[in-house]
């Protein structure tokens, strides 16, 4: 028993250790989340005026209540037919803005889509948000750390 709790210890001190030292380089910033799309043929500029029109006022008004620090539209040459052309990030402070629920935010959020949208009525909402599934797929999502390095002494 003593054994074990020897090499637990010696297992958590290397660790903590490792952690240490993987530290020493940067400093831990903001997460981006982002999602990665590829437009439909056809669909591209139908996508980005999508965007421009509900997209960028919703995300602009999220940003000055502070449910999110900043948001991003990211575009690329597809290397393959399964690869994205656009993505589009957010910015949060940390993972648990940026992945936990919050029923202050999400009450907040619809209420930025009522206004956009100028109704209360979610599945009005809803029908009209789902123009864009028609205009693009779904690749994934990628949750990452920006990190600040440090400056070598």
């Amino acid at each position: 028993m003593k054994q074990f709790k020897a090499f637990f210890f010696l297992v958590f001190f290397l660790v903590l250790v490792a952690s240490t030292f993987a530290q020493e380089h940067y400093t831990e910033g903001n997460i981006r989340v982002v999602s990665f799309y590829r437009t439909n043929p056809g669909q591209f500029d139908n996508y980005m005026k999508y965007l421009r029109t509900n997209f960028l006022p919703q995300q602009e008004e999220a940003k000055k209540q502070g449910l999110i620090l900043d948001y991003y539209v990211l575009l690329s040459q597809p290397s393959n037919p399964d690869d994205w052309d656009v993505a589009v990030g957010y910015v949060y402070k940390s993972f648990g803005d940026a992945l936990d629920y919050n029923q202050d935010n999400a009450d907040k959020m619809k209420e930025i889509q009522s206004k956009h949208f100028n109704t209360k009525d979610e599945d009005k909402i809803n029908d009209l948000m789902a123009k864009r599934f028609d205009m693009r797929k779904f690749i994934g999502v990628k949750y990452l750390r920006e990190v600040i390095l440090k400056p070598m002494n």
